[in-house]
C-alpha cells in the first residue's frame, strides 16, 4: 500500500475595511512610512481599551453565509497569550471555542471540501530583519488590522487540489468586496496542515506556515508528501513541527516544535462583550451577498455561449466580465451569441495584448462599452476587415473615439466596388507574371502572394475572401 496524504488548510485573510479591528486607526496596507497607522489602543499603551470594528464582523459573517456556513447567535473573542516581538499586548485578540462561523463547505471539482470554522482576530505588526544586521526592527502599522482565518476539514488530497481551493477562495473574497486577497501583498496567506499514512489512521501531522502564492502552496505540499514518505520508508518518525519553505531551495525546513491548544492559555476576553446576532440582521447581510464564481460560470455559459477557457477569464476579472455584459447587452438577442463570442475574443485577446498582461480596470479604459459594441458590429457586418480591426481598436484604445469616426477620418472602410477592385487586380496580376505562372502551375502558395499584393494596393480595405475569390476566378 501507498501512503496517502490528509491535508487541512489555514488561510488568513486581511479584512478591507476603513479601520483596524479595535480603534480607529487607518486600514492601509499601501501605506509606507513606517509606524504611520498606529495609535495607543493598536500599541497596547496601558489605560487603553479595545472597541470591536462592526464591518469586519459583518465582513466575517457574509463570508460564512456565502461559503454555507453556520452562523452563530452568539460569539464571543478570546485572548490567545503567547509573546513575539510583533504582538504589542503579548497576547492575540482572537476567538477560540464561539467562532462566527462554523461547518460550511467550498465544492472544488464537484466534490466538497469541508470548512471547520472562520473566525476573526487582529493581525500582528511585521518584522523587518536588515540583511547582515544583528537587530530587527518592527512596524505596527499592521497590528491590530482586522484578519479573517478559515479552517477547512483535512479533507484535502493532494497539492493541485489545495492550490484550486485557495485560488477559488481568493475569487469568493474579491467578489463579495471581503478582501483584496492579493498574496504579493501579504493580504492573504496560507498555512498547511499535512500527515501521511498508510492506514485510515492519521499520520504525525506537521504545519508549513506562511506560503504567499498558489504555486509555492501546491510545491510544499508536493515536497512534504515526499519527505514525509521517504522518511517512513527508511524507519524514521514524523515529529509534529512548523516547518516554513524555503523558495530558493523549494524544500520546507524546521522551525519549532508545534504548540497545542493549551500552550496559548486561551480564556475570554474581558474588555469586550459577547455578540449575539438577531435573524434579521443575518438575513439582511444574505441579501447583499452578490453572484458568485461558480454561479457565474453557469450563467456565462448558458446565456452567451463561451468556452470554458474564456469563460474562465472572465471569472478571474471581474471587471472585464462586467465589461464584457455591458458590451453584450448593446446587441439583439437574435444575433447575440455569434456576437458573444467575436467580442470575447476581441476583449481577451486584441484588448488584452494592448493592455499588456495588466489587469482590465474599466474605469481606465478609455473605450465606452457602446463604442466597443459598435467597433464588433462592424466587423460583423464586414464594414472593416480583420487587419484593420486591428488598427481601429489601436486607435479607440489610445484616443477613446467612436470606431466610425475612426474609420471614416483615415478612409479605412471596406472597399464595395467590385469594379474598382477588379481593375486592382489586373493591374497586380499583370505586374506579377512570375507569381501568375507560379500558379498556374499548382504552386498554391503563389495566390497567397498575390492576395497580399492586392490588399497592399487597396491598403487592407478590401474583403480577403472576396480578393481571393475574384484572384482565382480571373486567373482560371
Amino acid at each position: 500500500m501507498s501512503y496517502k496524504p490528509t491535508i487541512g488548510l489555514e488561510i488568513h485573510a486581511e479584512l478591507k475595511t476603513n479601520s483596524k479591528m479595535f480603534c480607529s486607526c487607518k486600514n492601509d496596507p499601501e501605506e509606507k512610512r513606517p509606524n504611520f497607522n498606529v495609535c495607543e489602543i493598536c500599541t497596547a499603551q496601558p489605560g487603553t481599551l479595545p472597541v470591536a470594528n462592526e464591518e469586519a464582523i459583518k465582513k466575517v459573517i457574509k463570508t460564512g453565509l456565502a461559503l454555507h456556513c453556520k452562523i452563530a447567535k452568539e460569539s464571543k473573542f478570546d485572548r490567545k497569550n503567547y509573546f513575539y516581538p510583533d504582538i504589542p499586548k503579548g497576547y492575540q485578540i482572537s476567538q477560540y471555542d464561539m467562532p462566527l462561523c462554523e461547518k460550511g463547505y467550498l465544492t472544488i471539482d464537484g466534490r466538497k471540501i469541508g470548512i471547520t470554522r472562520i473566525h476573526i482576530e487582529e493581525d500582528t505588526g511585521s518584522s523587518i530583519h536588515p540583511e547582515g544586521a544583528d537587530y530587527s526592527l518592527i512596524n505596527f502599522n499592521r497590528a491590530g488590522v482586522p484578519l479573517m482565518e478559515l479552517v477547512t476539514e483535512p479533507d484535502i488530497t493532494s497539492g493541485q487540489e489545495a492550490k484550486v481551493f485557495a485560488e477559488e477562495l481568493q475569487l469568493i473574497l474579491k467578489y463579495l468586496g471581503v478582501s483584496d486577497a492579493d498574496m504579493e501583498k501579504g493580504l492573504m496567506r496560507v498555512e498547511v496542515n499535512i500527515s501521511v499514512s498508510k492506514t485510515k489512521k492519521l499520520g504525525t501531522k506537521v504545519e508549513i506556515k506562511n506560503l504567499n502564492s498558489f504555486k509555492v502552496v501546491q510545491k510544499a505540499i508536493n515536497f512534504e508528501i515526499n519527505r514525509q514518505t521517504e522518511l517512513l520508508e527508511s524507519g524514521g518518525e514524523v515529529i509534529q513541527e512548523t516547518r516554513g519553505w524555503n523558495d530558493k531551495k523549494e524544500l520546507t525546513f524546521s522551525q519549532r516544535e508545534k504548540e497545542s491548544a493549551h500552550d496559548y492559555r486561551y480564556f475570554p476576553e474581558p474588555d469586550l462583550p459577547p455578540l449575539y446576532f438577531k435573524k434579521e440582521y443575518l438575513e439582511k447581510i444574505q441579501s447583499e451577498i452578490p453572484e458568485l464564481p461558480e454561479q457565474k460560470r453557469k450563467r456565462f455559459a448558458k446565456e452567451y455561449g463561451l468556452e470554458e477557457s474564456q469563460i474562465e477569464i472572465f471569472v478571474s476579472q471581474k471587471d472585464l466580465s462586467e465589461y464584457f455584459e455591458k458590451v453584450a447587452s448593446e446587441f439583439e438577442e437574435e444575433s447575440g451569441e455569434k456576437l458573444y463570442k467575436l467580442v470575447a475574443n476581441y476583449l481577451i485577446s486584441d484588448l488584452g495584448g494592448l493592455l499588456g498582461g495588466r489587469e482590465f480596470i474599466e474605469k481606465d479604459c478609455k473605450i465606452t462599452p457602446e463604442n466597443f459594441a459598435e467597433f464588433i458590429n462592424m466587423i460583423h457586418r464586414q464594414e472593416i476587415n480583420s487587419k484593420t480591426a486591428k488598427m481601429v481598436l489601436l486607435e479607440m484604445f489610445n484616443t477613446g473615439v467612436d470606431p466610425s469616426n475612426i474609420v471614416e477620418s483615415n478612409n479605412w472602410g471596406q472597399m464595395k466596388d467590385d469594379d474598382a477592385l477588379k481593375k486592382i487586380i489586373q493591374e497586380v496580376i499583370s505586374k506579377n507574371p512570375k507569381a501568375v505562372a507560379d500558379y498556374k502551375a499548382g504552386n498554391t502558395n503563389a495566390i497567397q502572394f498575390l492576395s497580399g499584393q492586392v490588399m497592399g494596393a487597396t491598403r487592407g480595405t478590401a474583403n480577403p475572401a472576396t480578393v481571393q475569390e475574384m484572384l482565382k476566378k480571373i486567373l482560371n
